[in-house]
């Protein structure tokens, strides 16, 4: 503990003298470090492994503790934040009062984002609910929020979508859906579900290893296996479960976890469950990836670097040939979490492996079967030995119900529909190339996407939500993304292009996004 006192000092004379100690506690309390990792000048994300949803909740905490009201956005470590502290502790008045969110405000614009309803005390837990509900309720009343509208027809190109809001239904174009290869409709498919529910039921209401496996489980996992081309395969009831599962089977408190500052939340939450040490390198930036391996050396015994293959909400691709080769000299092993590369990447849609003539370099392999592959759950390929491993160790998959027969039949389908028809990855990204090159040519940043992801980033949070009415106001229907799918100040639309979009499809969309961007200021006129 002396580390602590001799670096007091360097505060100044003027800071409280247990000042730091005391934002020590609270971040050890929000995080289970021990304080021994929390000096001073360790960056919360890139060295401390803090990601974004717990930093705020060690801000929200420490301006709770110290009567603060609004520390400054971009504090990065523990010194930064006592100096802020300081600063707020010494030349506060009165207390500057918050917006109480009350709908019935005369405010033109209630400013919060929902990153401000995550850490609100008070007795009665259930209390930061009824904030919040003003707050959701204004957004959705201004038909800004239109998250969860339910479909009313198969999600194709297009779809119907009921409005809770208006009591209408309406056809949208439809370009927020991940069923890349348009396979959910697909009728091989639909019909396969179908058959193997009349013969096996509609669950089986028991674990993998008591009571829940099926032919049809061993027969997928068999299968997945030989399309990613992996020796076994592990089959989950989602790829959230899977990551969890995964991380925190193989990786414990004397282990670290890497991940990219942008990662899946699965990914940040099965760290975080794992109990490991957690490292955070900044966006695939290499060199920074391997500062942060060279500095788990001497404090880690197993390492494990995960990364998304195709980043969900920037439609960009991981450097996995750098990962790979940085991994290795540095004794750690990789995951990649393929969600939205599997259909999308490589020749055969295989995923990111397959994309840069990695197949078998990669340890694991992570994939959804909700989007391309047109069912649900989730899977890992990799080594024998480390699949038998989980199906023991990984909490996600021994005490969980696992997948319909039904379902598995219908992924089995998928696959051979995928397979046969290799053309539909060919008019996917046929698709990809047309719409990317309208947009960015009309102006629209859409930064380094490589995928099937287009984002029309926009940044301040309030032209983003009135961008997205605007669009939908004009017939077609994609996701609007603020905070917690971004960081606050990266607000987005979200475009998900599928092979079964028309090129009249594709040109109508360029318009609407060009129109409504124009309307909201997104765009200048003209």
């Amino acid at each position: 503990m002396k580390q602590f006192t001799d670096e007091q000092a360097a505060d100044g004379p003027t800071a409280p003298p247990d000042l730091r100690r005391r934002i020590v506690d609270i971040v050890a309390a929000r995080t289970q470090y021990d304080e021994s990792y929390l000096l001073p000048d360790s960056h919360f994300e890139g060295q401390l492994g803090i990601d974004s949803v717990i930093l705020q909740s060690i801000i929200r905490s420490v301006e709770e503790h110290f009567g603060v009201v609004r520390l400054p956005e971009g504090l990065s470590t523990i010194r930064e934040l006592t100096a802020a502290v300081e600063s707020a502790l010494s030349s506060r008045g009165e207390p500057r009062e918050r917006p109480s969110g009350d709908a019935g405000e005369a405010r033109d614009w209630d400013d919060r984002s929902m990153k401000d309803f995550r850490e609100e005390r008070d007795p009665d837990l259930f209390a930061k609910t009824r904030t919040f509900g003003a707050y959701l309720r204004r957004r959705t009343g201004d038909q800004l929020y239109w998250y969860g509208m339910p479909l009313l027809s198969r999600s194709t190109n297009r779809a119907v979508i009921h409005d809770e809001l208006t009591g209408r239904a309406r056809e949208f174009l439809m370009f927020a859906s991940n069923n890349y290869l348009g396979l959910a409709n697909h009728p091989r498919v639909v019909e396969a579900v179908c058959e193997a529910t009349r013969t096996y039921g509609a669950t089986h209401t028991g674990s993998r290893i008591i009571g829940g496996t099926n032919r049809l489980h061993k027969e997928l996992e068999s299968r997945l296996a030989a399309f990613k081309q992996r020796p076994a395969c592990i089959l989950f009831p989602g790829g959230y479960p899977a990551n969890l599962g995964t991380i925190s089977a193989l990786v414990k408190n004397y282990d670290a976890v890497i991940a990219d500052r942008l990662n899946h939340m699965s990914i940040v939450d099965g760290a975080l469950l794992s109990g490991g040490i957690r490292r955070i390198f900044r966006h695939n930036d290499m060199a920074d990836l391997e500062r942060v391996l060279a500095g788990c050396a001497d404090e880690a015994a197993g390492k494990l670097v995960v990364v998304d293959g195709v980043f969900s909400m920037h439609g960009d691709i991981c450097d996995l040939p750098e990962i790979v080769r940085l991994a290795r000299s540095h004794g750690a092993r990789v995951l990649v979490d393929d969600a939205h590369a599997t259909g999308v990447l490589g020749a055969r849609g295989t995923g990111t492996a397959e994309h840069f003539g990695l197949k078998g370099e990669v340890d694991l392999e992570l994939g959804t079967l909700s989007k391309t592959l047109a069912g649900m759950g989730g899977f890992v390929v990799g080594e024998e030995e480390v699949i038998d491993y989980l199906r023991f160790y990984a909490d996600s998959y021994v005490f969980a119900a696992n997948i319909p027969a039904g379902v598995a039949a219908g992924l089995l389908a998928s696959l051979d529909v995928m397979e046969s028809e290799p053309e539909r990855i060919k008019q996917l990204w046929t698709n990809i190339h047309t719409l990317r090159t309208h947009l960015t040519e009309a102006g629209f940043d859409l930064e380094n996407t490589e995928s099937a992801i287009l984002p029309l980033v926009i940044g301040d949070e309030r032209r983003a939500l009135e961008m997205g009415r605007a669009v939908r106001a004009r017939g077609l229907f994609c996701q609007t993304v603020v905070y917690p799918g971004v960081p606050v100040g990266d607000a987005r639309l979200r475009i998900s292009v599928t092979s079964e979009h028309t090129e009249r499809d594709l040109s109508l969309a360029a318009e609407i996004f060009v129109d409504a961007a124009r309307e909201t200021g997104v765009l200048p006129h003209g």
